[in-house]
């Protein structure tokens, strides 16, 4: 049984020593492994940097393909101490305008910085006054010329530009002519420069123009919209046909240039009158410009403004009235602002058949309403000798102890300018929602 016992020993201790063999086995071959990797990362980092570094500099575009050799970098050219270049360098161009840029790659680290100074120290004696680079500007010295000192001072400052002049409402371009044969007068819209914008968000306008022919205004027309443009190119040409050519000096014509608004009216830019007496039309075409001024029109006196829409629906006999807001409200009787709502009354000839209001906009001198009215009407009648009364009003009660009246406005067939206008445009074109602002009248 003895010699059982140390064979069985012996087979115990032969895998103990295969595993201590290993474990240095792999110590060894991890340590030879990190050391290769420290010898190759010091071998990369001891390389010169590749040429993208290049563009790292400042303001400086120079490409790989340009390159050849070191000496397009300028290491080997370097200025002496009052910073002129050596006698064997060309001098720079005088249209470049600019010194030579010297980049000293040699001198300079990773990061684009000069690892010691580019020119050697001067050192000043007693007897000589020589200015230290490191005294500040207004200090005595004058300020070290270099590269980026050169090229900043020549740019412009903003004292130096010129102020923008104040825009204003722009200029009309335009031509005239008088065809003989057709017996026609021709005016051509141009252009229009320099327009005011009406979008406060987008800062543009969407213009045309409106022309009549003063003082009949039996010919009217209009130009086309251009989008979103304050130099708008109209290019178009309007014949006004029947209108002998000794009368022309008798006329004058009126530009109207407005801003399309899609949702309500469209608002007035400004306006252009030219009078064609004293223009001679008989050597050909004459060219013209006006600037567009301020429109001359005298607004209701305090009472504000109410922007309506309208829609009669013939098929179901309705009316449909959106207050839609109101603007330039006068202030109430305490010298605050109002607080506004709109009392809205049919009438079948003198005769209220129903009455709505509003809800009350608190301390507002533009109010938004966007409120909707429906009125039924009778079959038979439709909007014939039919009408409706608007009442802009101030909750807060007055001296009186009754909500005053801030304006009034009558919309019929019979109202006169634009009250009367609206009315009788839906009854012209039914299921068609038109909306217009109103001036308001003292009640």
């Amino acid at each position: 049984m003895a010699p059982v016992v140390a064979e069985q020993a012996q087979f115990v201790e032969v895998p103990v020593m295969v595993g201590v063999v290993s474990v240095f086995g792999l110590v060894f071959s991890v340590s030879i492994f990190s050391w290769i990797c420290c010898q190759r990362k010091a071998a990369k980092t001891a390389k010169t940097p590749p040429y993208k570094f290049v563009h790292m500099l400042k303001g400086v575009d120079i490409y790989p393909e340009s390159l050849s050799s070191k000496k397009k970098f300028g290491a080997s050219e370097k200025a002496d101490v009052n910073g002129n270049s050596p006698s064997t360098k060309a001098p720079p161009s005088p249209a470049s305008g600019r010194p030579p840029l010297h980049l000293d790659l040699e001198n300079r680290d990773l990061n684009g910085n000069f690892t010691k100074s580019p020119h050697p120290k001067v050192r000043s004696s007693p007897d000589l006054d020589l200015p230290s680079p490191h005294v500040p500007f207004g200090q005595g010295g004058k300020e070290l010329a270099s590269p980026e000192s050169g090229l900043s001072s020549q740019a412009p400052t903003p004292a130096d530009k010129p102020q923008d002049k104040e825009r204003g409402l722009g200029t009309l371009f335009f031509s005239l002519q008088y065809n003989f044969q057709k017996k026609a007068f021709v005016v051509h819209v141009r252009e229009a420069q320099g327009l005011c914008a009406t979008d406060e968000q987008s800062l543009t306008s969407d213009p045309y123009i409106k022309l009549t022919i003063l003082p009949e205004k039996k010919h009217k027309v209009k130009t086309r919209v251009m989008r979103k443009t304050l130099d708008p190119a109209f290019d178009e040409t309007f014949s006004f046909y029947g209108i002998p050519y000794g009368r022309v000096q008798e006329l004058a014509l009126h530009f109207m240039v407005l801003s399309f608004d899609r949702f309500s009216r469209d608002e007035v830019i400004g306006e252009a009158l030219v009078p064609l007496a004293g223009i001679d039309l008989s050597d050909g075409r004459v060219l013209m410009s006006r600037d567009i001024i301020k429109r001359n029109q005298r607004r209701n006196a305090g009472r504000g403004e109410l922007l309506l829409s309208l829609c009669y629906q013939s098929t179901t006999s309705t009316l449909t009235v959106v207050v839609l807001k109101a603007r330039h409200l006068p202030k109430s009787e305490s010298s605050g602002p109002s607080d506004p709502y709109v009392k809205v009354n049919l009438y079948q000839g003198k005769k209220r058949v129903c009455k709505k209001k509003s809800h009350v906009k608190k301390s507002s001198p533009n109010p938004v309403f966007n409120e909707l009215f429906v009125f039924d009407l009778p079959w038979e009648a439709g909007l014939q000798d039919t009408s409706v009364e608007l009442q802009l009003l101030d909750s807060e009660p007055g001296a009186a102890g009754s909500s005053p009246v801030i304006g009034r406005l009558l919309l019929a067939a019979s109202a006169p300018g634009t009250p009367g206008e609206h009315w009788r445009e839906i009854c012209d074109h039914p299921r068609r929602q038109i909306a217009k602002w109103h001036a308001l009248a003292e009640d």
